[in-house]
């Protein structure tokens, strides 16, 4: 390596994403259900004191099931009603909530024609899994593959945290690709393999760390009262981040859903949807 190489690899290391805070509005609240009114008020009552925290000045507009029959039907009311967040569980105007392989045509369409953040709750009808249905957002998991410079994921998250709740900002490196890349390095004889292998590693997981870093010492610049922790690990996705989400005892999970490549929803986001079935998911 010359010297101007060495230079440039120095100078791009310190090169660091910066978290900008913007405090995201919730000014009108759409929740859609699939019940009658009075079917649907325990429903209406539970998400209203799970989102304590968005105060006392949003307007909530309830759907009930006469709003809409089809996902066309959907789609025109959320333009209609032009909400900031619409709240619903997964599988609507479907039985297949009894089964644990899909949030159902509704959202799976909804996620992706809307720009409009969307709330998913158990289903009405589904015991909780872990045994326990959280009660307000006191911990908070904000998770991605790629988590430096992702401002929207992080202010919607810490928007979402409670007074004196944790924010956890997740990333999760993929074993497997790492494992993938490695291997094709080991097979250039002019690269260190093990060298290699410990200071790409090393540079992997200290940007989503400085990163982190930036938005705690941000985040507490606005004084929002939460506690910002960091995890930062290597690992099968799927596996680690349920892992992840019960450690920590998380009570809501904020991904991400669009992928400008894709019409289907983002990497990881669904299958992590299906699975993670006990608490609310707040999907991007």
């Amino acid at each position: 390596m010359t010297r101007v190489d060495q230079f440039e690899s120095v100078f791009r290391a310190a090169d660091k994403e910066r978290f900008s805070y913007r405090r995201i509005e919730i000014q009108k609240i759409l929740v859609v259900t699939d019940l009658d009114a009075s079917e649907a008020a325990p429903f209406l009552e539970r998400v209203r004191g799970y989102l304590a925290v968005l105060g006392d000045d949003a307007l909530w507009k309830p759907a009930f099931r006469e709003a809409f029959q089809t996902v066309g039907d959907l789609l025109d009311l959320v333009e209609k009603e032009a909400p900031d967040l619409i709240c619903t569980y997964r599988n609507l105007r479907s039985h297949a909530w009894k089964w644990p392989y899909s949030l159902g045509v509704h959202l799976d369409v909804l996620t992706q024609e809307t720009r409009v953040p969307i709330m998913v709750f158990p289903h009405p009808g589904l015991e909780s899994a872990s045994g326990r249905t959280p009660e307000d957002t006191r911990t908070v998991m904000g998770l991605t593959d790629h988590l430096a410079g992702d401002d929207r994921l992080v202010n919607h998250a810490a928007r979402f945290t409670r007074k004196d709740g944790t924010l956890i900002l997740a990333h999760v490196e993929d074993q497997a690709v790492f494992d993938r890349t490695m291997d094709t390095i080991s097979k250039v004889p002019s690269i260190d393999t093990d060298t290699a292998r410990e200071d790409i590693l090393r540079q992997l997981l200290k940007e989503p760390e400085d990163y982190i870093e930036s938005c705690r010492h941000t985040l507490k610049e606005q004084n929002l009262q939460l506690t910002t922790r960091a995890v930062v690990t290597v690992g099968h996705h799927i596996r680690e981040y349920k892992r992840l989400v019960e450690d920590h005892d998380v009570d809501l999970l904020v991904m991400n859903t669009k992928d400008k490549d894709q019409m289907a929803m983002h990497g990881l986001a669904y299958p992590l949807a299906v699975e993670i079935r006990s608490i609310p998911l707040y999907l991007l």
